[in-house]
């Protein structure tokens, strides 16, 4: 058995770092602050990155209060005495002015049984202030930064018009460490023309950082959604199922074995989805990566080399 998993897991589960971190049941409660994007309102670009579902509404205090009740009370139905964290995802989370972050963050952090907040952002969307509040939160609660970073390849981010480099984001990575604040980095695998090699190269380099985890994603294209038109277009490959179940544990064994694992697959809208539709059924494809781990005899970190 993998020494960071508590079942078949070849891999360090969220599940297990958050077990031993706080022996409880701990749930993460997904919030839309109604934060827009610098990428949306022309601050940096427009449209968007061309994967995301663009569109934010204002959305006061008591709306996000209610988001939060709502999905706790379900999840303390059915596992009573859990703990919480409060998710801020939709959009970029710091991008706002610092008297409008405290009054959302610190209003979910006054919940009962909240233990800490994920705050998802844009490497390029942090000011000093920010960090310098993010860096005292940091040491009365339990603080994530969730950073976008998708791919190493700028080549690809300009094609996803995410309008951050990775001077950005090495940047951002930078000055969180500096503040000792945790971090775990988004990647994308199946982006428009990425060879294997190219998403392997993203996480040999993430593996040399100093990040607490990482989000695996697998490309979804949504309606309504300009890598659809790009797709409708140019009909570029789409992993399948058994290229990204391969990918996946590839990265798997050059990532350094004490970066937690938080997501390793996507999870899209079945209604919203073009492609793939074997994302669907997301189990069927956490399943195969733990089969063809135990198939290969091997473990996140195997293959792992510290570089110089």
């Amino acid at each position: 058995m993998f020494k960071y998993s508590l079942d078949n897991k070849r891999y360090y589960t969220l599940n297990y770092y958050n077990k031993m971190k706080y022996n409880s049941k701990v749930f993460k409660i997904s919030l839309n602050a109604g934060f827009t994007c610098p990428n949306i309102d022309g601050t940096k670009g427009t449209g968007g990155c061309i994967y995301c579902l663009n569109g934010s509404k204002s959305i006061d205090n008591l709306d996000l209060l209610k988001q939060f009740i709502t999905q706790k009370n379900i999840e303390e139905k059915k596992w009573p005495n859990s703990k919480y964290i409060g998710y801020f995802q939709a959009n970029t989370n710091t991008y706002a002015p610092l008297d409008v972050l405290k009054e959302k963050y610190e209003l979910i952090l006054k919940q009962d049984n909240v233990i800490g907040l994920n705050i998802a952002t844009r490497p390029d969307s942090i000011t000093k202030e920010t960090y310098d509040y993010l860096e005292e939160l940091s040491k009365r609660t339990n603080l994530v930064v969730e950073l976008g970073l998708q791919t190493i390849h700028s080549k690809t981010m300009k094609l996803l018009n995410l309008c951050y480099t990775l001077e950005d984001f090495e940047e951002a990575l930078n000055e969180l460490n500096k503040r000792n604040i945790n971090v775990v980095v988004h990647i994308i695998n199946g982006l428009p023309y990425e060879t294997k090699e190219d998403m392997i190269n993203t996480v040999k380099y993430l593996s040399n950082k100093n990040i607490l985890g990482i989000k695996i994603h697998m490309l979804h294209i949504l309606k309504n959604t300009k890598l659809n038109e790009l797709y409708q277009k140019e009909k570029f490959h789409v992993l399948t199922k058994e290229e990204y179940v391969d990918i996946v544990c590839d990265e798997l064994e050059y990532l350094r074995e004490d970066i937690v694992i938080n997501r390793i697959t996507g999870d899209p809208v079945k209604e919203d989805l073009v492609e793939p539709t074997w994302l669907i059924k997301k189990f069927g494809v956490l399943n195969e990566i733990d089969k063809e781990m135990a198939r290969r005899d091997s473990y996140q970190g195997i293959k792992y080399k510290k570089e110089d």
